[in-house]
Protein backbone atom coordinates (compact mmCIF):
# COMPACT_ATOMS: atom_id res chain seq x y z
CA UNK A 1 0.00 0.00 0.00
CA UNK A 2 1.10 3.33 -1.01
CA UNK A 3 2.83 4.91 2.14
CA UNK A 4 2.49 8.69 1.01
CA UNK A 5 -0.66 9.58 2.93
CA UNK A 6 -1.49 12.72 0.02
CA UNK A 7 -1.93 10.32 -2.64
CA UNK A 8 -4.87 7.66 -0.45
CA UNK A 9 -8.63 8.38 -0.69
CA UNK A 10 -10.66 8.78 2.20
CA UNK A 11 -11.82 5.22 2.52
CA UNK A 12 -8.38 3.62 2.42
CA UNK A 13 -6.76 6.16 5.28
CA UNK A 14 -10.11 4.90 7.02
CA UNK A 15 -8.92 1.39 6.95
CA UNK A 16 -5.65 2.38 7.74
CA UNK A 17 -6.90 4.51 10.88
CA UNK A 18 -9.03 1.91 11.94
CA UNK A 19 -5.82 -0.49 11.86
CA UNK A 20 -3.66 2.25 13.30
CA UNK A 21 -6.17 1.90 16.52
CA UNK A 22 -5.83 -1.42 17.42
CA UNK A 23 -3.45 -1.44 20.54
CA UNK A 24 -1.19 -4.08 19.97
CA UNK A 25 0.84 -1.93 17.43
CA UNK A 26 3.97 -4.34 16.95
CA UNK A 27 1.72 -6.97 16.15
CA UNK A 28 0.05 -5.09 13.09
CA UNK A 29 3.76 -3.78 11.85
CA UNK A 30 5.26 -7.38 11.58
CA UNK A 31 1.97 -8.29 9.99
CA UNK A 32 2.57 -5.46 7.61
CA UNK A 33 5.66 -6.57 6.67
CA UNK A 34 5.10 -9.96 6.46
CA UNK A 35 2.74 -8.89 3.57
CA UNK A 36 5.69 -6.61 2.18
CA UNK A 37 7.72 -9.16 1.58
CA UNK A 38 4.52 -11.33 -0.47
CA UNK A 39 3.75 -13.82 1.77
CA UNK A 40 -0.09 -13.39 1.12
CA UNK A 41 0.20 -15.90 -1.40
CA UNK A 42 -3.80 -15.76 -2.88
CA UNK A 43 -6.53 -13.15 -2.25
CA UNK A 44 -10.16 -13.64 -3.52
CA UNK A 45 -14.21 -12.71 -2.35
CA UNK A 46 -16.26 -15.30 -2.04
CA UNK A 47 -19.57 -13.38 -1.34
CA UNK A 48 -18.67 -10.77 1.15
CA UNK A 49 -16.06 -13.02 2.78
CA UNK A 50 -12.51 -12.60 1.74
CA UNK A 51 -10.59 -16.02 1.69
CA UNK A 52 -6.86 -16.23 1.44
CA UNK A 53 -3.85 -18.38 1.72
CA UNK A 54 -0.75 -17.27 3.74
CA UNK A 55 2.54 -18.97 3.99
CA UNK A 56 3.96 -20.07 6.88
CA UNK A 57 6.22 -21.35 9.25
CA UNK A 58 5.50 -25.10 10.24
CA UNK A 59 3.38 -25.21 7.59
CA UNK A 60 3.58 -24.75 3.33
CA UNK A 61 0.36 -22.48 3.98
CA UNK A 62 -2.61 -21.43 6.23
CA UNK A 63 -5.78 -20.18 5.20
CA UNK A 64 -7.24 -17.06 6.15
CA UNK A 65 -10.62 -15.70 6.09
CA UNK A 66 -12.27 -11.94 6.70
CA UNK A 67 -15.80 -10.97 7.06
CA UNK A 68 -18.09 -7.84 8.13
CA UNK A 69 -21.21 -8.54 9.40
CA UNK A 70 -23.29 -7.80 5.99
CA UNK A 71 -26.27 -5.75 5.62
CA UNK A 72 -30.19 -7.10 5.21
CA UNK A 73 -31.79 -7.09 2.12
CA UNK A 74 -33.74 -4.95 3.44
CA UNK A 75 -31.28 -2.44 4.87
CA UNK A 76 -29.77 -2.57 1.30
CA UNK A 77 -33.02 -1.33 0.01
CA UNK A 78 -33.03 1.28 1.87
CA UNK A 79 -29.58 1.95 0.96
CA UNK A 80 -30.16 2.41 -2.41
CA UNK A 81 -33.09 3.96 -2.30
CA UNK A 82 -31.72 6.90 -0.50
CA UNK A 83 -28.58 6.89 -2.53
CA UNK A 84 -31.03 7.57 -6.02
CA UNK A 85 -32.72 9.95 -4.76
CA UNK A 86 -29.19 12.48 -4.35
CA UNK A 87 -28.02 12.73 -7.89
CA UNK A 88 -24.72 13.59 -6.92
CA UNK A 89 -24.14 10.06 -5.33
CA UNK A 90 -26.28 8.71 -8.09
CA UNK A 91 -24.01 10.26 -10.86
CA UNK A 92 -19.98 9.18 -8.94
CA UNK A 93 -21.08 5.90 -8.12
CA UNK A 94 -22.17 5.48 -11.86
CA UNK A 95 -19.12 6.62 -13.12
CA UNK A 96 -17.16 4.64 -10.89
CA UNK A 97 -16.06 7.13 -8.02
CA UNK A 98 -16.82 6.93 -4.08
CA UNK A 99 -18.50 9.72 -2.82
CA UNK A 100 -16.64 12.11 -0.49
CA UNK A 101 -19.73 11.82 1.92
CA UNK A 102 -21.44 8.73 0.83
CA UNK A 103 -20.87 7.45 4.88
CA UNK A 104 -23.66 10.17 6.03
CA UNK A 105 -26.40 8.14 3.68
CA UNK A 106 -25.55 4.72 5.87
CA UNK A 107 -25.65 6.45 8.93
CA UNK A 108 -29.12 7.83 7.61
CA UNK A 109 -30.45 4.61 7.55
CA UNK A 110 -29.35 3.85 11.12
CA UNK A 111 -25.58 1.77 9.47
CA UNK A 112 -22.06 2.36 9.30
CA UNK A 113 -19.88 1.57 6.31
CA UNK A 114 -16.89 1.28 8.04
CA UNK A 115 -16.50 -1.07 11.55
CA UNK A 116 -16.09 1.40 14.37
CA UNK A 117 -13.20 -0.98 15.73
CA UNK A 118 -11.31 -3.71 14.93
CA UNK A 119 -13.11 -6.09 17.05
CA UNK A 120 -15.41 -6.04 14.52
CA UNK A 121 -14.04 -7.45 11.46
CA UNK A 122 -14.58 -11.24 11.98
CA UNK A 123 -11.66 -13.68 11.09
CA UNK A 124 -10.30 -17.43 11.38
CA UNK A 125 -6.85 -18.53 10.32
CA UNK A 126 -6.00 -22.23 10.54
CA UNK A 127 -2.61 -21.86 11.88
CA UNK A 128 -1.76 -22.82 15.66
CA UNK A 129 -1.74 -19.04 16.98
CA UNK A 130 -3.90 -18.69 19.58
CA UNK A 131 -3.83 -14.63 19.03
CA UNK A 132 -5.95 -12.48 17.29
CA UNK A 133 -5.70 -10.95 15.08
CA UNK A 134 -2.15 -13.78 13.83
CA UNK A 135 0.85 -12.54 12.18
CA UNK A 136 -1.70 -14.04 9.06
CA UNK A 137 -4.67 -12.25 9.24
CA UNK A 138 -2.98 -9.04 9.93
CA UNK A 139 -1.37 -9.30 6.50
CA UNK A 140 -4.25 -10.09 4.76
CA UNK A 141 -5.51 -6.63 6.17
CA UNK A 142 -3.01 -4.71 4.51
CA UNK A 143 -3.58 -6.49 1.54
CA UNK A 144 -7.43 -5.89 2.03
CA UNK A 145 -6.56 -2.22 2.27
CA UNK A 146 -4.42 -2.55 -0.95
CA UNK A 147 -7.91 -3.52 -2.52
CA UNK A 148 -9.44 -0.78 -1.02
CA UNK A 149 -7.43 1.60 -2.86
CA UNK A 150 -7.75 -0.52 -6.28
CA UNK A 151 -11.95 -0.67 -5.83
CA UNK A 152 -13.50 1.17 -3.37
CA UNK A 153 -16.62 -1.02 -4.11
CA UNK A 154 -15.09 -2.98 -2.17
CA UNK A 155 -16.13 -2.25 1.27
CA UNK A 156 -19.80 -2.70 -0.27
CA UNK A 157 -18.40 -6.36 -0.97
CA UNK A 158 -17.65 -7.06 2.67
CA UNK A 159 -21.19 -5.77 3.61
CA UNK A 160 -22.91 -8.16 1.26
CA UNK A 161 -23.31 -5.86 -2.56
CA UNK A 162 -21.50 -6.42 -5.38
CA UNK A 163 -20.46 -3.45 -7.61
CA UNK A 164 -22.91 -4.84 -10.18
CA UNK A 165 -25.71 -5.46 -7.98
CA UNK A 166 -25.88 -1.92 -6.53
CA UNK A 167 -24.93 -0.37 -10.13
CA UNK A 168 -27.99 -2.19 -11.29
CA UNK A 169 -30.13 -1.21 -8.50
CA UNK A 170 -29.61 2.42 -9.17
CA UNK A 171 -29.67 2.56 -12.65
CA UNK A 172 -33.22 0.83 -12.06
CA UNK A 173 -34.58 2.90 -9.85
CA UNK A 174 -33.64 5.85 -11.69
CA UNK A 175 -35.03 4.71 -14.83
CA UNK A 176 -38.28 3.89 -12.75
CA UNK A 177 -38.10 7.90 -11.26
CA UNK A 178 -37.76 9.53 -14.79
CA UNK A 179 -40.37 7.41 -16.08
CA UNK A 180 -42.98 8.22 -13.48
CA UNK A 181 -41.99 11.88 -13.51
CA UNK A 182 -42.52 11.58 -17.76
CA UNK A 183 -46.21 10.76 -16.98
CA UNK A 184 -47.03 12.80 -14.59
CA UNK A 185 -46.08 16.17 -16.44
CA UNK A 186 -46.87 14.78 -19.83
CA UNK A 187 -51.04 14.62 -20.53
CA UNK A 188 -52.13 11.61 -22.18
CA UNK A 189 -53.38 13.60 -25.65
CA UNK A 190 -56.73 13.39 -26.01
CA UNK A 191 -58.99 13.08 -29.20
CA UNK A 192 -60.70 16.24 -30.41
CA UNK A 193 -64.49 16.17 -29.68
CA UNK A 194 -66.90 15.40 -32.34
CA UNK A 195 -68.50 18.20 -34.11
CA UNK A 196 -71.80 19.48 -33.14
CA UNK A 197 -73.60 19.57 -36.19
CA UNK A 198 -73.02 17.15 -39.08
CA UNK A 199 -70.53 18.36 -41.82
CA UNK A 200 -72.07 18.40 -45.07
CA UNK A 201 -70.12 18.28 -47.91
CA UNK A 202 -72.06 19.93 -50.63
CA UNK A 203 -73.41 22.61 -48.69
CA UNK A 204 -69.50 23.84 -47.68
CA UNK A 205 -69.33 27.20 -48.95
CA UNK A 206 -73.40 27.58 -48.19
CA UNK A 207 -74.21 29.53 -44.96
CA UNK A 208 -78.29 30.08 -44.51
CA UNK A 209 -78.53 31.07 -41.06
CA UNK A 210 -79.10 34.98 -40.07
CA UNK A 211 -76.09 37.13 -38.73
CA UNK A 212 -75.28 38.29 -35.47
CA UNK A 213 -76.76 41.78 -35.68
CA UNK A 214 -74.32 43.22 -33.20
CA UNK A 215 -71.11 41.74 -35.90
CA UNK A 216 -72.64 43.39 -38.81
CA UNK A 217 -70.72 46.88 -39.29
CA UNK A 218 -72.00 49.41 -42.50
CA UNK A 219 -69.95 51.79 -43.70
CA UNK A 220 -70.86 54.94 -45.21
CA UNK A 221 -70.84 54.66 -49.40
CA UNK A 222 -67.62 55.94 -50.29
CA UNK A 223 -68.70 57.11 -53.82
CA UNK A 224 -71.36 59.57 -54.94
CA UNK A 225 -75.25 58.93 -53.68
CA UNK A 226 -78.24 60.11 -55.44
CA UNK A 227 -78.57 63.48 -53.58
CA UNK A 228 -74.84 64.47 -55.03
CA UNK A 229 -75.95 63.58 -58.53
CA UNK A 230 -79.31 65.88 -58.21
CA UNK A 231 -77.48 68.74 -56.23
CA UNK A 232 -79.40 71.28 -54.29
CA UNK A 233 -83.25 70.88 -53.98
CA UNK A 234 -85.22 72.95 -54.91
CA UNK A 235 -83.42 73.95 -57.89
CA UNK A 236 -83.03 77.76 -58.06
CA UNK A 237 -80.97 80.17 -59.87
CA UNK A 238 -77.53 81.54 -58.55
CA UNK A 239 -79.30 84.72 -57.27
CA UNK A 240 -82.24 82.64 -55.22
CA UNK A 241 -79.48 80.20 -54.17
CA UNK A 242 -77.21 82.84 -52.61
CA UNK A 243 -80.37 84.78 -50.80
CA UNK A 244 -81.75 81.04 -49.87
CA UNK A 245 -78.57 79.41 -48.83
CA UNK A 246 -78.95 78.62 -45.79
CA UNK A 247 -82.69 76.88 -45.83
CA UNK A 248 -81.09 74.48 -48.67
CA UNK A 249 -78.38 73.73 -46.97
CA UNK A 250 -81.02 72.59 -44.06
CA UNK A 251 -82.61 70.33 -46.27
CA UNK A 252 -80.02 68.71 -47.85
CA UNK A 253 -78.69 67.25 -44.23
CA UNK A 254 -82.08 66.34 -43.38
CA UNK A 255 -82.37 64.22 -46.56
CA UNK A 256 -78.86 62.68 -46.47
CA UNK A 257 -79.90 61.60 -42.84
CA UNK A 258 -83.21 60.09 -44.61
CA UNK A 259 -80.95 58.19 -47.56
CA UNK A 260 -78.42 56.91 -45.04
CA UNK A 261 -80.76 55.84 -42.86
CA UNK A 262 -82.88 53.71 -45.25
CA UNK A 263 -79.64 52.68 -46.68
CA UNK A 264 -79.02 50.83 -43.65
CA UNK A 265 -82.31 49.12 -43.15
CA UNK A 266 -82.14 47.83 -46.56
CA UNK A 267 -78.65 46.07 -45.87
CA UNK A 268 -80.43 44.63 -42.67
CA UNK A 269 -83.20 43.35 -44.37
CA UNK A 270 -80.86 41.89 -47.22
CA UNK A 271 -79.73 39.72 -44.68
CA UNK A 272 -82.63 38.83 -42.71
CA UNK A 273 -81.60 40.62 -40.09
CA UNK A 274 -84.76 42.50 -38.13
CA UNK A 275 -83.78 46.45 -37.99
CA UNK A 276 -83.41 47.79 -34.51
Amino acid sequence: MNNDQTQREWWVQGWLDLLNSYRFKKRLERARDYARQGNVLSFEFQGPKVVAEVRGREQPKYDVSLWLDPFSDEQWDYVIETLSQQAIFSAKLLAGEMPQNIQDVFTANGLSLFPFSLSEVRSHCSCPDKAVPCKHIGAVYYVLGDRFEEDPFVLFQLRGRSKEDILSALRQMRSAAGEASDSETSPIPQPPPPPSYPLQINQFWQYNEPLESSLVVIAPPGSETVLDVLGSIPPTSDAENRSKGQDTQVVMQYLDGIYKNVSQQAVLSAMNVEGS
